[in-house]
Formats: C-alpha cells, sequence, structure tokens
C-alpha cells in the first residue's frame, strides 16, 4: 500500500517515530515494559487535570468500543438504571451494549444535528429517580457534533447521578478537566487525539467509584476492576498486551507533550477544521452541523449536487495521497474529513487544492 494521509478521526496518520517503536519485540512480563504502563497512565492522569488520589488509569486491550463496553458491562449493577443520551450512531452502540448486557435504561434521543436540551434531561431525571447514571458521547463521531459536556456534568451533580463520558474522539485533543466537570468514568483510544495506533483504549476513573465495583461484572474479560486491580501492583496486565501499540502510544504521548501539550494540539487541530470549512464552502460544500456546534475532529460535508459520486471523488483524493470518509446517516448524502492525526496546515491546504481541482474536472 502507498504511504497516504489518513483524513479519518482514527485509525490516523502517525509520524514516523510512532511507528518505529512497533519495530522492537517486547516481553509483557519484563519490568522495563510494566514501567511503560504505569508511566502511560500517569501522563493520562495528569492530560486528564485530575488527583492521583482521587482518580486511576485503566488500560483495556481491544478497541475504544471494548473500553466503553468495560464500563457499562463493570460500574452498572442490575439495581442501576442508566439514562443515555443520543445523537449519533456512537451513542446508539452504548445503548446496544447496554441490551446486549441487560441493563436498566433510558434513552434521551435527539436528532443527529441537535444538543440534548437541559430542561429535557432535568424532567427526566426529575420523573425517573430510579436513574443512577449518565452516559453521553462527547464527540459524536457520526456527524463531528461536539455535545455539551458542561450542561450535562451540572446536571449529574445536581441530582447525584454517576456520569459516564465517551471521550473519544476528544480527549488528547481538546482540553477536558475531568476533576473540574466531576466525570466518573472517562473513556478513550490509543488511535484517536494521541496520534497512537489501534489496539486498546483507556479509562480515567473515580477510584472509589471504582473500588465500589467489585464483583458487578458480568464478563470476566470486561471487568474493568479486575484489570484495574491486577494492573495498579505494578504495571502487569491481566492477559497479553498489545506490546506493541503500547510502546506506540507511549512514544505518542511524549510528542505531546513536546507538541506543547493538548493546547497547542487543540490549536492545530482547529486551525486545520477551519481552513477546510472556509476552502469547502467557497466551493460549494455545505457541512450538516452549524459552526456552533462543530468540534475540531471531524467535519460531515452534504454531497454539492445530485450527480456528485463519492465513489469517484474519493478515488480521485486517494490518487493524490489523501483517504477521506463516507458518511454515516441515512436520510441524507454525505461524507466527512477529519482533521485530527499528524496533520497540518499544509496538508489540509493541498487537499483543498486538489478537491477544486476536481470539481474543475468534473465540470468540463
Amino acid at each position: 500500500m502507498n504511504a497516504y494521509k489518513l483524513l479519518t478521526p482514527g485509525p490516523l496518520t502517525t509520524t514516523s517515530s510512532v511507528k518505529e517503536e512497533m519495530l522492537m519485540d517486547r516481553c509483557t512480563w519484563d519490568s522495563e515494559y510494566k514501567n511503560m504502563t504505569q508511566k502511560i497512565r500517569a501522563q493520562l492522569l495528569q492530560l486528564a487535570k485530575v488527583d492521583p488520589k482521587d482518580y486511576t488509569a485503566v488500560l483495556m486491550q481491544g478497541s475504544g468500543t471494548f473500553a466503553v463496553e468495560a464500563v457499562m458491562n463493570t460500574t452498572i449493577s442490575g439495581s442501576d438504571k442508566a439514562l443515555i443520551i443520543t445523537n449519533g450512531a456512537y451513542g446508539e452502540r452504548i445503548v446496544t451494549i447496554a441490551q446486549y448486557i441487560g441493563l436498566a435504561f433510558k434513552e434521551y434521543s435527539v436528532a443527529y444535528d441537535e444538543h440534548p436540551k437541559e430542561e429535557e434531561i432535568r424532567n427526566l431525571l426529575k420523573e425517573d429517580q430510579d436513574i443512577t447514571h449518565i452516559v453521553m458521547v462527547h464527540c459524536e463521531t457520526t456527524t463531528g457534533i461536539l455535545n455539551p459536556i458542561e450542561m450535562v456534568s451540572d446536571l449529574s451533580k445536581e441530582f447525584g447521578k454517576t456520569l459516564i463520558i465517551d471521550g473519544m474522539s476528544s480527549f488528547g485533543g481538546m482540553e477536558i478537566n475531568v476533576s473540574e466537570l466531576g466525570i466518573d468514568y472517562l473513556i478513550s483510544s490509543a488511535n484517536k487525539c494521541i496520534q497512537g495506533v489501534p489496539g486498546f483504549g483507556f479509562v480515567i476513573a473515580r477510584t472509589e467509584k471504582l473500588i465500589a465495583c467489585e464483583g458487578i461484572s458480568r464478563s470476566l474479560s470486561f471487568d474493568l476492576y479486575d484489570q484495574w486491580k491486577v494492573m495498579n501492583e505494578d504495571g502487569k496486565w491481566r492477559y497479553t498486551s498489545p506490546t506493541h501499540v503500547v510502546a506506540a502510544f507511549s512514544k505518542a504521548l511524549d510528542e505531546l507533550e513536546e507538541e506543547g501539550g493538548i493546547p497547542s494540539r487543540y490549536s492545530r487541530y482547529k486551525n486545520n477544521n477551519r481552513i477546510l470549512r472556509e476552502r469547502l464552502s467557497k466551493l460549494g460544500f455545505q457541512t450538516y452541523i452549524t459552526d456552533e456546534k462543530q468540534s475540531p475532529i471531524i467535519t460531515t460535508f452534504l454531497f454539492p449536487n445530485e450527480t456528485f459520486s463519492f465513489e469517484d471523488f474519493y478515488a480521485y483524493v486517494k490518487e493524490r495521497g489523501f483517504v477521506l470518509y463516507p458518511g454515516k446517516l441515512t436520510d441524507v448524502n454525505t461524507f466527512r474529513i477529519g482533521n485530527i492525526g499528524e496533520i497540518y496546515e499544509e496538508d489540509i491546504t493541498t487537499l483543498c487544492n486538489v478537491i477544486e481541482e476536481y470539481l474543475g474536472v468534473m465540470t468540463k
């Protein structure tokens, strides 16, 4: 395969130095490797702006969805009930997870291009006293919408609920003060804004809450509590860990710090997104999400006309070095362009030039 710039929400384009970390084989029992795991856990807590006395970090083999399922499976007991807020496919996937596990839950769903409404959530919490947990996706990769985490956090505190946030596509690329927001469990993945490669997810968890979950898990592999208990001793994973991925992630964390931390990375992502939206708007591409709801992570664009072929467009752009992302909506034709990963202003500018060339060729 050729080397393409991945304009996707993850897996994404990584640095050569992150890739090079995967050229060495490592032993899961080796002290250097276990120390690397502990280093990662400590760095994640720093990024989350939490006190290690109050929070802990747990790494979990598998994709981000595996980590989400581990949290749902471990932290919500048979006597609990979750309010799951959805406005996209990834929120709906959490509903599916709840159904598979057999959890009690209520889904509060709004349109894919709308924010959940404070008063409606408040009324649900007042009406249903059985709700113990609130679950929401922060950045819905389905569309690129950024959900109001502060509003949901305030409601969670007001009503005394356990707050679970899927920060898959936002953590590491946007400031999220987990402690200040009162988030009890924040979930993300190695191959998103921290710019590692796929292979494990992680959870920033309030320690006292996690300890109280002992014995809840209905699964051996998805027992987040047991994973934490073993990992917390010396950095050993319960079962075979993705050693190459862990090493790459450790390097990616160091590179995030070298870039200037989350504020600098956010600034780069936001600038990428601004240029992309402005240039494509001039070319006739409208966005699905309005500016005030748009994340700096990924943007959904509407097809410019009825004759537009995404397959032809995709192939043309790919031949010139960029891989885009198909749309995930069923009621309207869209495609998506991500701007996270090792992507800079010059990459976005080149992409926009390529798209402009494509439109010129198609209209001749």
